[in-house]
């Protein structure tokens, strides 16, 4: 039976998301079917409200990966 697994991180530690859901992969031995990913799009932080083009810092994306799989038991 194919199941759905879900993983959420932020652009700016892609690193630590890929160190997640490998452990994961390696630990739960599922049969990956599929993988989807999405970036969120960046939104401006700051309370100054300058905008990008004043100099405003955007802030780091939200990632979501979405793993289609077929479980091992």
């Amino acid at each position: 039976m194919q199941q759905v697994r879900i993983f959420k991180g932020v652009e700016s530690d892609i690193a630590s998301l890929e160190k997640e859901v490998n452990t994961w992969i390696r630990h739960s031995g599922a049969k990956i079917v599929g993988i989807t990913g999405n970036i969120a799009p960046q939104s401006e932080s700051g309370a100054s409200g300058s905008g990008a083009l004043g100099g405003g810092h955007f802030a780091a994306s939200d990632v979501l990966l979405i793993v289609l799989y077929e479980s091992a038991a």
